[in-house]
């Protein structure tokens, strides 16, 4: 916008500079060529004067002597002629017969004066003719023809365009300059309305545009703007908090509940039926209480500027995949790590990757038959860290990976399978929150494959040497 701003302010200027220098430079040539002609015609006017009584007493002479000196002078070619055009005197490489001359010397037989050509343009190689009759009593007796070159009248047009010229790019640096500074005024409040934009769509809900600069329109735009995010910001934090003080409050009548129904089965000794109800009934309960789990570690997740922190993923992943060997043995499910030697140092909230890696190793185990493979992989990609969760299990399509992160969201073939639907849309919020993507995709050759990509944190320095202790006295007694 900066560059169309500009480029506008610009083009007007030069519109503007075309409508006047064009005229103006005319006016220039023009007057300069009026000066070189005016000058001509008073001595062409002067030597026909003079030469008048020569021809008339057939004595040219009186008048060769004037006539040599000014062309000695000024360098000007000069002709007289009598009235059938023959030359009296010529000085100068110029003759009657010249065919560029011809119709001047007509015009000034004529009776007329004559000069050609009537402007002198700076690109044109063509003298200055100018041919005054030579009269006597109304009679012409002759004429003057002088030929004079316009090199020096042409510089001084062609100086003087430059001039101009140069005025011209003065102003429009003069204009592009200003222009700048005047859109950026102008366009501050956008850009930074912009990158406030960026910085909320990033999770920086805190983030605000300083109304102090700009044209008072665009002043009031970002005043808006302010309250309609605190709006939101407001809106989104009473919605959260509603989420997350339900989730917990909803815990101790669940907990109570589940212990009714557990005293309740003590008294189903002899009726089948009944006991097998009261299991559903049990069940039920357990999966009311990952729901509300669920999404109170969603609200959480999502809850106002969290605490950034470097971590070595190699570490974590092992740690992680440490942690779930049992499960996975108990499951018949081979869990492998793979990383590399050295560290990957990634940068997240506080707890991000760890969570994120529980929640797709665990939905991998849902998954993975007994027999599979689950696989964590850790590498340095696109300048950061990618870490990467595989299954063999059943997978997903295209489709359903594309909706897989909406809350509640479940796969129709995974309806038996425990869980709410939260445990990928808690790890979309936790990487995106960090900065990173989280991709899911098919694995080959079958099977489901989470990807998670977190920007690069620097190493941590290296702790300061400690000082070597003092050596101990040994006191013996």
């Amino acid at each position: 916008m900066r560059r169309r701003l500009v480029s506008t302010y610009v083009l007007l200027l030069c519109m503007v500079l075309l409508a006047l220098e064009v005229p103006l430079a005319v006016s220039l040539n023009n007057r300069e060529t009026q000066r070189v002609l005016a000058d001509r015609l008073a001595d062409a006017t002067r030597f026909a004067a003079l030469a008048a009584p020569a021809l008339r007493a057939n004595d040219v002479d009186r008048v060769d002597k004037e006539l040599r000196q000014y062309h000695e002078l000024y360098g000007i070619a000069i002709l007289l002629l009598d009235q059938d055009a023959n030359k009296k005197l010529g000085f100068g490489e110029v003759q009657p017969t010249d065919e560029w001359l011809r119709p001047a010397i007509r015009g000034a037989l004529a009776g007329r004066q004559v000069d050609m050509p009537t402007t002198l343009w700076p690109w044109q190689a063509q003298p200055l003719i100018v041919a005054v009759p030579v009269n006597d009593g109304g009679a012409v007796l002759g004429a003057v023809v002088t030929v004079s070159p316009a090199k020096r009248a042409r510089r001084v047009v062609l100086s003087s365009w430059l001039e101009l010229g140069l005025l011209g790019i003065l102003a429009v640096v003069a204009c592009v300059v200003t222009a700048l500074r005047m859109a950026g005024w102008v366009l501050r409040p956008v850009t930074r309305l912009d990158a406030v934009a960026h910085e909320i769509a990033a999770g920086d809900s805190g983030a605000r545009v300083q109304p102090e600069h700009g044209p008072p329109e665009l002043r009031r735009m970002s005043a808006s703007f302010n309250e309609m995010a605190d709006a939101v910001a407001e809106s989104l934090e009473r919605q959260r908090s509603f989420v997350a003080h339900a989730s917990h409050q909803l815990r101790n009548p669940l907990t109570v509940l589940r212990l009714r129904v557990e005293d309740l089965g003590s008294r189903l000794v002899d009726d089948e039926h009944a006991r097998a109800e009261h299991e559903i009934a049990l069940a039920e309960t357990d999966r009311l209480a990952d729901v509300l789990d669920g999404l109170l570690a969603l609200a959480r997740a999502e809850r106002g500027p969290k605490q950034v922190v470097v971590v070595d993923a190699v570490e974590v992943a092992l740690n992680r995949g440490l942690a779930w060997r049992p499960m996975t043995e108990r499951r018949g499910v081979d869990l492998v790590t793979l990383v590399p030697e050295q560290p990957l140092y990634a940068r997240h909230v506080a707890t991000a990757l760890d969570q994120s890696l529980d929640a797709l190793i665990d939905n991998a185990l849902k998954f993975t038959p007994t027999g599979g493979r689950v696989e964590i992989e850790v590498a340095a990609r696109d300048g950061g860290v990618e870490v990467t969760v595989r299954d063999d299990g059943c997978g997903m399509t295209e489709e359903q990976c594309q909706v897989a992160t909406e809350r509640f969201w479940r796969a129709p073939d995974a309806q038996n399978v425990e869980g709410a639907g939260l445990g990928l849309p808690i790890v979309m919020v936790l990487v995106e929150a960090s900065g990173g993507r989280f991709t899911l995709g098919t694995a080959e050759p079958h099977g489901l494959e989470a990807r998670m990509w977190f920007p690069a944190g620097p190493a941590p320095a290296p702790p300061p040497p400690s000082e070597p202790a003092p050596d101990a006295t040994r006191l013996t007694v």
